[in-house]
């Protein structure tokens, strides 16, 4: 199963991978289209017998549309021998409640997001990554923003991607009633990059209930649009886990959200755009890298915080975020006393595409 955003590549990834397979011997099913869910609605294995008849492998793009999915996929894993699946989903939500428990012990979850500055650094030199990173702060990665040169039709794919893909997801959500409320939750979380997120508040601003507001965040990260680090704390006296932090896993798609393609000297919020490119580079280096560990950041009631932190099996390391920086790295005294065997470092303009893997 390979999940991640729309528009992020898994179709093309599939067939990238399947070039060189027989075409006879690979079924490709889409689960939007109706006529080919229905070819897999009738769940015995007689019907799944001959469909599957001379196929050693199986593609399904956006299963997560179609009813029952981890079922059928189960009956058919267990009775055409021979066959592989590979499904993609846009969807973690679907995908895990439909495929999950069904298939335990039979699946490979993969993900997917838009590139990452560690594929960049596969095709470009040191010198096109600089020229490159305001582009990237404002219009993210998405892959078909490499078909555009010109700035304004990059604008335009990302106001498509946004209204055709992204909210349409997430109003087919059952029980999401109200899309105005939706497109305001999502902007004052894209006004809040790098702070610390009150429900209640934003129930508050938008004559929401606080359940409400979780339960649409909830599904927001489930169609990747966003996702949340919680408060790291050893001491619950002092520290504060309470909040949330919510990054976008797209910077382009924030700053469609806010509509502002302005360019790094014209706004007020290169700090906000900066936290969040290396927060979701950082996440998605560390998926593709196979390293295991909780991201958190950390704040005191006396407002000393760092914003990243990342604890392993046996390691705690805490980084802060500076566009620029001129001062020598100097974690705060708070930290150093709780947790002196940590390490501290300022991910700055001069040193971060080490740290993301570019």
């Amino acid at each position: 199963m390979i999940l991640g955003p729309r528009r992020s590549g898994k179709t093309a990834l599939v067939r990238q991978f399947t070039k060189d397979v027989d075409p006879q011997q690979s079924l490709i099913l889409n689960g939007e289209d109706v006529l080919d869910a229905a070819l897999l609605q009738e769940r015995s294995v007689a019907n799944y017998s001959r469909l599957l008849a001379g196929k050693t492998l199986l593609i399904i793009d956006e299963a997560q549309h179609i009813p029952e999915i981890g079922l059928i996929l189960k009956l058919i894993v267990d009775t055409i021998e021979g066959i592989q699946v590979i499904g993609t989903g846009s969807s973690s939500f679907d995908m895990h409640q439909q495929v999950g428990e069904p298939l335990v012990g039979r699946k490979n979850m993969l993900f997917l997001f838009p590139l990452a500055q560690m594929e960049f650094a596969q095709v470009e030199d040191f010198k096109t990554t600089l020229e490159k990173r305001e582009e990237r702060l404002i219009f993210g990665g998405y892959p078909e923003l490499t078909r555009y040169p010109d700035w304004k039709d990059k604008e335009d794919y990302l106001y498509q991607i946004m209204n055709d893909y992204l909210l349409k997801d997430i109003l087919m959500a059952d029980g999401v009633k109200n899309s105005d409320k939706l497109y305001s939750l999502l902007r004052l979380v894209a006004f809040q990059v790098g702070k610390e997120v009150s429900l209640e508040e934003l129930g508050k601003q938008l004559g929401m209930s606080k359940n409400t507001v979780e339960r649409y965040l909830d599904l927001l990260s489930k169609v990747f649009v966003v996702f949340k680090i919680g408060g790291y704390s050893r001491n619950l006296r002092k520290e504060i886990v309470k909040n949330s932090r919510w990054y976008f896993y797209d910077n382009g798609v924030r700053n469609a959200i806010i509509q502002n393609f302005n360019r790094l000297e014209l706004r007020a919020d290169v700090g906000e755009l900066w936290e969040n490119y290396l927060a979701v580079e950082r996440m998605k280096f560390q998926n593709y890298s196979h390293i295991r560990c909780t991201n958190y950041f950390w704040r005191t009631y006396d407002q000393q915080e760092i914003d990243w932190v990342e604890e392993g099996a046996d390691t705690l390391r805490a980084y802060e975020f500076k566009y620029k920086s001129t001062k020598a790295p100097k974690a705060p005294a708070a930290w150093t006393k709780a947790y002196p065997d940590s390490t501290y470092d300022v991910i700055h303009s001069g040193n971060y595409l080490d740290w993301i893997g570019g």
